[in-house]
């Protein structure tokens, strides 16, 4: 059997590409702007939605914009 086995992988080709460190470093780079970009997109469009009243705000956010609705001193 392993005989066999050799001799299958000698007759097929390769397909492994290996990379080098700085390929894959840019590799990353890329990967992790086109991330960032995607989440500051979906972030712009969550405040228009958000100014335009077709969307709720949680409550980190109803605090940040609207601190004056958690104040206490009422009571």
């Amino acid at each position: 059997m392993g005989a066999e086995e050799e001799q299958l992988n000698e007759k097929s080709p390769s397909t492994a590409n290996p990379i080098t460190p700085a390929q894959f470093l840019s590799w990353k780079r890329q990967k992790e702007a086109d991330t960032s970009a995607r989440k500051a997109e979906a972030a712009r469009k969550r405040a228009e939605d958000i100014a335009a009243g077709t969307l709720q705000m949680n409550g980190r956010e109803l605090f940040l914009h609207e601190p004056w609705v958690f104040d206490n001193t009422k009571y």
